[in-house]
């Protein structure tokens, strides 16, 4: 068969024809497209013609469009549903990428035709969005040195390719590790606690690896299992912690360790070459928030009223514990991070008579997607959704729905995949199989993965509230790719700063208990009841029960990531454990009991590249987010008008200007961060 990645999918939306790709098309459609492009990158640079806007920059945006089309179906594959030859493969593969991105952004020729773009932009006849996309190409070649001399360049590319390499790695190993760890119980007793549904869950992960009358924990990417909030048994609950905590570590098959330390030393490398103390000052010197000293001021200081609220929060479960150990007989104990979660839920039932693990029959997953977050989206913005089940995923678990415009016409594709298997990496996330761009003529088809488990195939899927959660928060992200409306497909969509891509994300969770859209999918799976009222109030009591916890491990993992890469380039580190266990001590979160939402030879989103540098990203928008969901609440909240006003000056506008234009044009104002301390509880008294 014809390799259906050569040319541009004549399926809707230019949906990939997943069930015509196979390994061997990927290799091809790359190499065939890495020539390509170098061919349009030097056919650009070596024109006699004088530089101008549309032979240089639109040039530029309309070349590597075959490169580009089968890196993005491979990196969607890969993170969603790979195998162990397309690991192998990415392992490959990745210094080959980086040394293109290399060639591409340190291109003397180009670099000389957008500098003098650059210089003369004054006196160019551009729109807004083209004077900021010939920005966006002068900075970005700026900030990855093509602006260095030679041996500097050489440098460069030589860096960012080891880089590009460990990080792949990284991801390789902590996906076999996790799969590996996954923890064995030999009966249902071992497991009390848990629903028929979890445990038919696991029953069938065990059988799936041929392990049939047995139990199978899958593992998740950050520290604290799910299922540590409803398991009685403490040495269950502790197989199952130390199984998480152990990923990546020293003296495993799949240790990370070594990357780690290679990967930091790297990072500081580079930074020096462009004259930057550490990885931390470069990384963020083109986000919003420019400087580490900004971070400092703003993050740094939430530890101690963090550490400050959790102690508190482990008196309650320590008073609760030792209530429970006598209850049963038992000597008392001293409340442990796998115990943590467990009497949580038990003091949440005991001061607010609410039981979060009891919800989840009103948490069915369909009706989670359809009755509320796509409800809340046509409330919101007037959007429409219908399942296509005559186009296929790259799993049969994925679902795609095509969405239309306010006025019914075609706006894009959304792709849903919400279970977890061996073969997907863990946590959840959004990506873009299609970027949305007018200048080629593209409407954006994007894809929303999460990792919950599957339940038999004559059972429901029922969600934790963390999971309804997540599932509003990543389609805000799809949102932000499906409104998309540049020109231009370098600032399309999501393709925005770190420290601002997760704001509207963040936005979108406020629906989540919001009045009309809680009544309107929160119903019992079997008798359609909606969840009782003294149940919702409660809920809504107990928002900022256990948020000393929650922040407590988040700020744990945003501060260890701007520690390591605070570290100056040729700085002896040996010992990872030693060093974050130094790292926490210095922020004031050295907690054994709130070990670090990610630890770090499982952080993949530091150690497998993105947000290194920049996990304090969370934060930093939730500044933004906690200011607009009081301007929607001062607004009127679920309205058509304050919809449209959201989509036109932020969710449509990708990178098109500066993001805090952006934000002040939707606001009126810079974002305040009284909203936020509020909402974690992190004002003073």
């Amino acid at each position: 068969m014809p390799n259906c990645l050569l040319t541009p999918s004549p399926l809707p939306y230019e949906l990939p024809d997943f069930a015509a790709i196979g390994l061997s098309d990927f290799r091809e459609a790359i190499e065939a497209g890495l020539t390509d492009h170098l061919r349009e990158i030097d056919a650009v640079a070596t024109t006699a013609d004088p530089p101008t806007f549309e032979n240089t920059i639109e040039a530029l945006e309309r070349a590597g469009d075959l490169l580009d089309r089968a890196t993005t179906v491979f990196s969607a594959l890969l993170s969603a549903d790979g195998s162990d030859e397309m690991r192998a493969y990415d392992v490959e593969l990745a210094p080959i990428l980086s040394q293109h991105r290399s060639s591409f952004l340190l291109h003397p020729g180009l670099w000389r035709r957008i500098e003098d773009l650059y210089t003369r932009r004054a006196e160019m006849d551009l729109t807004d969005e083209q004077a900021y996309v010939l920005h966006r190409h002068w900075i970005t070649r700026r900030n990855a040195g093509a602006g260095l001399d030679a041996a500097a360049r050489a440098e460069v590319r030589r860096l960012n390719a080891r880089i590009a390499t460990l990080q792949s790695e990284f991801e390789n190993r902590l996906i076999a590790d996790t799969n590996d760890g996954a923890v064995v119980f030999e009966s249902a007793d071992e497991l009390d606690g848990l629903t028929e549904e979890e445990l038919g869950s696991c029953a069938e992960a065990a059988r799936a690896r041929g392990l049939d009358g047995r139990y199978l924990v899958n593992l998740l990417n950050f520290t604290n299992h799910p299922y540590l909030a409803s398991l009685t048994r403490r040495d269950s609950r502790k197989r199952i912690f130390d199984a998480q905590r152990a990923r990546g570590h020293r003296g495993n098959r799949w240790d990370t360790s070594t990357i780690v330390l290679e990967l930091v030393d790297l990072r500081a490398q580079l930074a020096r070459l462009f004259g930057y103390p550490n990885h931390v000052a470069r990384k963020v010197a083109d986000e919003t928030a420019r400087t580490p000293e900004a971070i400092e001021q703003l993050v740094y200081p939430m530890a101690g009223p963090a550490r400050r609220n959790a102690d508190a929060e482990l008196a309650r479960l320590q008073a609760e514990a030792d209530r429970d150990a006598a209850e049963h007989g038992l000597p008392p104990f001293a409340v442990e991070a796998w115990d943590w979660s467990y009497y949580a839920e038990l003091v949440r039932a005991r001061e607010f008579a609410l039981d979060t693990t009891s919800l989840r029959p009103w948490f069915e997953y369909n009706r989670v997607l359809i009755d509320g977050v796509f409800h809340a989206a046509t409330e919101l913005y007037g959007i429409t959704f219908t399942e296509r089940h005559d186009l296929r995923g790259y799993h049969p678990d994925v679902r795609v729905f095509e969405v239309a415009d306010e006025d019914g016409s075609p706006l894009g594709l959304f792709l849903h995949d919400v279970y977890t298997r061996d073969s997907k990496r863990g946590g959840a996330w959004m990506n873009n199989l299609v970027d949305q761009s007018h200048l080629l003529g593209r409407r954006p088809v994007v894809c929303n993965n999460l990792n919950v488990p599957k339940p038999r195939a004559d059972e429901p899927t029922l969600l934790t509230l963390d999971n309804v959660r997540t599932m509003f928060h990543e389609f805000g992200h799809a949102l932000h790719g499906l409104f998309s409306d540049t020109t231009y497909p370098s600032v399309s969509g999501t393709a925005t700063g770190r420290d601002f891509v997760e704001f509207p994300s963040q936005v979108n969770e406020m629906w989540v208990m919001w009045p009309e859209v809680l009544d309107h999918y929160a119903r019992h799976h079997v008798t359609g009841e909606p969840l009782p009222a003294p149940v919702v109030q409660q809920l809504r009591a107990s928002q900022q029960f256990n948020e000393g916890f929650a922040t407590s491990e988040y700020l744990a993992a945003a501060l260890l990531d701007q520690e390591w890469h605070k570290i100056a380039a040729g700085t002896q580190v040996d010992d990872v454990d030693a060093f974050e266990a130094s790292a926490l001590h210095r922020v004031g979160l050295d907690n054994p009991v709130i070990p670090p939402r990610y630890s770090t030879c499982y952080f993949a989103h530091t150690f497998g590249g993105g947000y290194d540098g920049a996990y304090y990203s969370y934060i930093w928008s939730e500044v933004l987010d906690a200011d607009t969901v009081e301007w929607f609440k001062e607004h009127g909240g679920l309205t058509r008008e304050n919809g449209r006003r959201f989509r036109g000056e932020l969710l449509s506008r990708g990178r098109s200007r500066e993001p805090l234009d952006s934000y002040r044009a939707f606001r009126g104002r810079d974002a305040e961060v009284r909203p936020l301390l509020a909402r974690r509880g992190l004002l003073e008294e």
